[in-house]
C-alpha cells in the first residue's frame, strides 16, 4: 500500500471510532442490551485498495542465463528448458524479475503476485511431455524451484519491491504435489468413487472420511488396505518431497483422477498430480507450518491460493484463520489472502469468505460480466444485475469490496485474444479500445484490479494455458511468435517491456486517477443508469469520510451515447470531469440527473464540486420477509427498504432461536441486503432479524424485527438424467443443499406410476449414491420409471426433504450400432474414400476396431445418402457410454469450412441411437428436422 493510502485508511479508522464508539469488543452481542443494535461502516478490510501485477517469473525477464537448466544438464526432456516450446522453461527467472521492477511500478502496481516458485518436477514426460515452469508441479515446498533462482534471490526480490512500496504475495498449493505417487493397478487410472470403493481404516474397518474432517480423531489408514487404488512409489521417488512428511502416501486421497465435477472434484487427482488428503489433520497442519516458514522467514505479504473450490470446507475453516492470525503476529497487519474459485455463480463464490472464513476470492464472475460487456457488447443492463449480486459476499469481517478483479489469466486466456475473438474482422484501433474499456470497467469499480502480465502490451493469444503465457522477453517459440499484438507492430521475437504502448499508458493513467482520487478505488460503489441494449453503464463511488460524489459512466456501444444519469446532487450542482472526453464541468437538473454523453467504446468520470448534502434525520427504514436465497438453501436474503435518497449505510444483525443478536454484516448501497448463512442452524428453526440505517451525519433509526424460518435443504438428483434410458444397474446419484456430513439420503423408485419402493440408503457425504438392478423386474421397453431421493429425518436437517422425481424410462435390448445423419444444402459431401466429411471419434461406447481405422486425416465415411442426408452407421461395444464425435473433412480444423461448429461433441446411445446434424448448426437432433 502507498504511504498516502495507509494515512487515508488510518483516518478513516479514527472517524469509524468516533462514529461508532459503542460498539463492543464481542462480535457476538452488538449493543450494550439486546434491543440496542448499533451501527457499523461497511467494512473496509487492509486490502480494497491494491493495484495487483500477476507474473509468470519464467516467462517475465531472463536476469541469469547460468540457471537456465536449473542444474539438470543440456537434455530438455531431463531439465525441462527449451526455449523453442511454449510447454517448457524458457529461461525466466527472479532476477530477470528484480531487473525489470521499475517497469512494474510504473504501471501503478502496488503488489506483485508470482505464480508458484517453489521447487518442481522439472518434467513429466506423461503430460505432452511438458516441463513445470508454470510452478504447479511442486516437489519441495521449502525452496525456490533452481530454474527460477535461489532462496535469497527472493529474499532480495521481496526486499527490493518493500523498498519501492509494493508487496510481493505468493502463489500456493495446497491441495496436489507433483505426479510421484503410481498405483499397482496402473497409472493415472479412472475415478473411483466412496460409493463403489469407501475408505477403509488400517484395521479394515469402512469409514466416511466426512465424518472425521478436521478432527484429531481422524483413523490412522494403510497404503494395502484403505483406498480403492493402492499407492506405490518409485524406489528412486521415495523421499523426493519435502517436507519429508508429504512422503506419506496414506496422506493421499489415491482415488484417480478427477472429472472436476461433483465428488470426484474434491478426492481426484489433477491429471495425474497427487491430492492430497485434507480432511486429514496431519495435512492440514503440515500445509500451514509449511506457509508459516514463508511469512515468517521471507516477510511474504500474501497468499493467492490455488483450486480452493477442490478443497474441503473444513479445510478452509481452520487454514485461513490461523494463517492470518500468524501474520498478524508477526508484524504483518495488512497480510491478505485470496482464493481461485473457477466459477461465476456468487451464491457458490461467496460461500468460501463467509461460511470459510476466508478473507477473499479471485472474482471470476466479474472477468465473465466484463468480457460480456466490453467485448462482446452485451446489454449494459446486465452489469446491473451483476453488481446487484455483490451482497453475497457481505458478512460481518469480509464483503465484495476485497475482491481481486481481473480480465484475463495464465489458464482461461487474454483479455486481447478475447476481444480479437469476440470480434473478428475489426480494426486494431477497434481492440484496443474495447481492451481499454474492460480495464476502465476493471480500475473504476469495485475491487482491487489484476494485470496479467504482458496485458499492458497488448498480448493476444488463441487461447488459454500455454497459449496465454508468452514471454515479455524476445521469444523463439513458433507459436507466439504468430501472435498479433494489439496497438503495435511489435512482435514476440523482441523484448516487450514499452512503456509507451497505449495500453500501457493507459493502465498507468488509471492507476494514477485512482490514487489522486481515492474513492474511485475504495468508496461505495451505488448503481445509477443502464441501457436496455449495447450503451451506458453508469454508477456512482463515494468515500463515505469525504462524502463527495464521482460519476462514472461506460459505453459499450459503436457509437456515442447520452443519458440523464441520477445523482445525489441537488438541482443545478456541478460536475467537473476528472477522466475521458467531454466538457469540462456539467450541471445537474432540478431533478439532481447528470446528462453525461459518452464517446463509443469509453469512459467518462465526473467529480461533484460540493459534498453529498448532508441528512437531517435518518432515513425510516424496514424489512421486507426474509426468503431462501435463489441458488443457496443455505442462505436466507434479507432485504431492507430505505426511505429517502442520500447516502446510507444499513447493518444488519440476527438472533437465532432467541439468542443474542450478532452482526450479519453492513451494506453501503441500495439495494440494501444481505444473505445471511444459516447452514449450521437446524432446518425449520426461528431466526429474526432487525436493520440500522446510517446517514451521512451519523443519525441512526431501527426496524422491526422480521421473523423467519430456516428453510429446509434442497435435494437435487444428479443421475440419471431427466428422461434417459436406462437398464440393468442404474446408479441414482443425489446432493443436497447445504451439504453436511451428518446426512442420510435414502433413494426411492417407483415403476408405471405404482408405489414408491425404497432401493438404499447413503451416508456418505458429498454424494449419495444407490445402485438400483432394475434386472428382475424384466420391464418392457420404454416403462416409466421415477426415482426420488429423501433426505431422511435428524439433526441440521431438520423434518428432512424430499427430491422433485427424476423420470427415466426403460430401455430395450443394448443397442450395436448407432447412426449420424448429416444435411449439407448443397450435397458437397465430397468422396468418401478421399477428402469426403466424416467423423472423427473416440470413447468407450464405439467398436475398437472402428476406433482403430480413425485418424484426423482419415474420418469415418459415410455409408451413402438417403433424401440428400448423408448416412454414417457406427457399431457400438457399449451404448450406455456417450460416442464423442466431430464432424470434418481430412485433417480440417477451420469452423465452418472445413469443421462444423459445437466443438467436440457427444451423444449417448441408449437414449438417441440415431441423430441428425445439419451444416452450420451446432445443435444435435434426436429426431429429424426439417431442411
Amino acid at each position: 500500500m502507498s504511504i498516502s493510502g495507509s494515512i487515508r485508511r488510518g483516518l478513516g479508522m479514527v472517524a469509524a471510532l468516533v462514529l461508532v464508539a459503542a460498539l463492543p469488543a464481542s462480535p457476538a452481542i452488538a449493543g450494550g442490551r439486546g434491543d440496542d443494535l448499533s451501527a457499523r461502516h461497511s467494512l473496509r478490510e487492509p486490502v480494497t485498495d491494491e493495484n495487483f501485477y500477476f507474473v509468470m517469473a519464467d516467462r517475465f525477464a531472463n536476469g541469469d542465463t547460468a540457471n537456465d537448466q536449473g542444474g539438470l544438464g543440456s537434455d530438455p526432456l531431463v531439465s525441462g528448458f527449451d526455449p523453442t516450446r511454449k510447454g517448457f522453461y524458457n529461461g525466466g527467472d527472479l532476477k530477470g524479475l528484480r531487473s525489470k521492477i521499475d517497469y512494474i511500478k510504473g504501471l501503478g502496481t502496488t503488489s506483485i503476485w508470482l505464480t508458484p516458485s517453489f521447487k518442481n518436477k522439472a518434467v513429466q514426460l506423461e503430460d505432452g511431455p511438458s516441463a513445470g515452469y508454470h510452478g504447479y508441479w511442486i516437489t519441495d515446498f521449502t525452496q525456490i524451484d533452481p530454474h527460477l533462482g535461489t532462496n535469497a534471490d527472493l529474499r532480495a526480490l521481496i526486499d527490493t519491491a518493500h523498498s519501492k512500496g509494493m508487496k510481493v504475495y505468493f502463489d500456493i498449493i495446497t491441495n496436489h504435489t507433483a505426479d510421484v505417487i503410481g498405483y499397482e493397478e496402473g497409472a493415472r487410472k479412472g475415478y473411483v468413487s466412496k460409493d463403489v470403493a469407501p475408505y477403509k481404516t488400517a484395521s479394515g474397518a469402512t469409514f466416511d472420511d466426512r465424518d472425521f474432517a478436521g478432527q484429531p480423531s481422524f483413523p490412522a489408514l494403510d497404503p494395502a488396505t484403505s483406498f480403492p487404488y493402492k499407492p506405490v512409489l518409485d524406489p528412486a521417488e521415495q523421499n523426493l518431497k519435502v517436507p519429508a512428511w508429504l512422503n506419506d502416501v496414506t496422506l493421499y486421497h489415491n482415488r484417480g483422477d478427477t472429472t472436476f465435477v461433483g465428488e470426484n472434484s474434491y478426492y481426484g487427482d489433477f491429471f495425474g498430480l497427487d491430492d492430497l488428503f485434507t480432511e486429514n489433520p496431519r495435512v492440514v497442519r503440515g500445509m500451514i507450518d509449511i506457509y508459516k516458514t514463508w511469512i515468517r522467514d521471507f516477510g511474504v505479504d500474501g497468499f493467492r491460493i490455488d483450486t480452493m473450490k477442490h478443497v474441503n470446507d473444513e479445510f478452509w475453516q481452520t487454514f485461513g484463520p490461523e494463517i492470518l492470525d500468524y501474520a498478524h503476529r508477526q508484524g504483518k497487519p495488512e497480510f491478505f489472502m485470496f482464493g481461485e474459485v473457477f466459477d461465476t455463480t456468487k451464491s457458490f463464490t461467496s460461500q468460501f469468505t463467509t461460511r470459510d472464513r476466508m478473507q477473499s476470492v479471485l472474482d471470476f464472475p466479474f472477468q465473465d460480466a466484463a468480457r460480456n460487456f466490453a467485448s462482446r457488447g452485451q446489454p449494459a443492463a446486465a452489469l446491473q444485475t451483476f453488481f446487484a449480486g455483490d451482497d453475497w459476499y457481505t458478512d460481518a469481517d469480509s464483503n465484495v469490496y476485497e475482491l481481486p478483479t481481473f480480465l484475463g489469466n495464465h489458464d482461461m486466456g487474454r483479455i486481447g485474444g478475447f476481444v480479437r475473438g469476440d470480434n473478428p474482422g475489426a480494426t486494431d484501433a477497434e481492440w484496443v479500445s474495447r481492451d481499454r474499456l474492460a480495464h476502465e470497467l476493471m480500475y473504476l469499480s469495485r475491487g482491487n484490479p489484476v494485470i496479467y502480465y504482458g496485458d499492458e502490451q497488448g498480448f493476444t493469444g488463441p487461447g488459454g494455458d500455454q497459449d496465454a503465457r508468452q514471454t515479455l522477453f524476445a521469444s523463439r517459440v513458433p507459436d507466439y511468435l504468430d501472435d498479433d499484438l494489439l496497438g503495435t507492430d511489435a512482435t514476440h521475437a523482441t523484448d516487450n517491456y514499452v512503456t509507451t504502448h497505449p495500453l500501457y499508458e493507459s493502465i498507468e493513467g488509471l492507476a494514477a486517477l485512482t490514487k489522486r482520487n481515492p474513492a474511485l478505488r475504495d468508496g461505495a460503489q451505488q448503481h445509477r443508469y443502464a441501457s436496455e441494449g449495447p450503451g451506458i453503464y453508469a454508477f456512482s463511488r463515494i468515500d463515505r469520510r469525504d462524502q463527495r460524489e464521482y460519476l462514472v459512466a461506460l459505453n459499450n456501444s459503436e457509437t456515442a451515447q447520452t443519458a440523464a444519469v441520477p445523482t445525489y446532487a441537488s438541482g443545478r450542482d456541478t460536475f467537473k470531469s476528472v477522466y475521458g472526453d467531454g466538457p469540462r464541468t456539467l450541471r445537474a437538473g432540478n431533478d439532481g440527473r447528470l446528462t453525461v454523453t459518452v464517446p463509443p467504446l469509453s469512459a467518462v468520470v465526473y467529480e461533484a464540486n460540493g459534498k453529498v448534502a448532508g441528512s437531517r434525520s435518518a432515513p425510516s427504514v424496514s424489512l421486507a420477509q426474509p426468503a431462501p436465497a435463489p441458488g443457496a438453501r443455505g442462505r436466507l436474503q434479507v432485504t431492507a427498504n430505505v426511505g429517502g435518497s442520500s447516502f446510507y449505510e444499513v447493518t444488519f444483525y440476527a438472533s437465532d432461536n432467541g439468542g443474542p443478536w450478532r452482526p450479519v454484516g453492513t451494506d453501503d448501497n441500495a439495494p440494501y441486503q444481505v444473505f445471511d448463512d444459516v447452514s449450521d442452524q437446524r432446518a425449520g428453526s426461528s431466526v429474526r432479524y432487525r436493520a440500522v440505517v446510517l446517514d451521512n451525519k451519523g443519525h441512526t433509526r431501527e426496524s422491526a424485527a422480521r421473523s423467519a424460518t430456516v428453510p429446509a435443504p434442497l435435494v437435487t438428483i444428479e443421475a440419471p438424467t431427466e428422461g434417459s434410458g436406462v437398464r440393468g444397474t442404474v446408479e441414482v446419484r443425489a446432493v443436497v443443499d447445504p451439504e453436511r456430513a451428518t446426512n442420510v439420503v435414502a433413494i426411492e423408485r417407483r415403476v408405471a406410476g405404482g408405489a414408491w419402493t425404497r432401493v438404499g440408503t447413503d451416508s456418505s457425504s458429498p454424494a449419495y449414491t444407490v445402485f438400483d438392478d432394475l434386472t428382475p423386474l424384466n420391464l418392457a421397453a420404454n416403462t416409466p420409471v421415477e426415482y426420488r431421493a429423501v433426505l431422511l429425518p435428524g439433526g441440521l436437517a431438520g423434518p428432512g426433504a424430499t427430491s422433485a422425481a427424476r423420470n427415466v424410462r426403460a430401455a430395450g435390448p443394448p443397442a450395436t450400432s448407432a447412426t449420424v445423419h448429416y444435411y449439407r444444402p448443397a450435397g458437397d459431401y465430397g468422396d468418401p474414400a478421399a477428402a469426403g466429411w466424416g467423423l472423427h471419434m473416440w470413447g468407450d461406447a464405439v467398436a475398437p476396431d472402428v476406433l482403430a481405422q480413425i485418424a484426423w486425416d482419415k474420418p469415418w465415411p459415410r455409408a451413402g445418402v438417403t433424401d440428400g442426408w448423408a448416412d454414417y452407421p457406427i457399431p457400438l461395444v457399449d451404448d450406455t457410454k456417450p460416442v464423442n464425435f466431430i464432424m470434418h473433412l481430412p485433417s480440417g480444423d477451420t469452423v465452418p469450412t472445413s469443421r462444423e461448429p459445437g466443438g467436440d461433441r457427444s451423444f449417448l446411445p441408449i437414449n438417441a441411437p440415431e441423430i441428425w446434424l445439419i451444416a452450420g448448426d451446432p445443435t444435435i437432433y434426436t429426431s429429424k428436422p426439417a431442411v
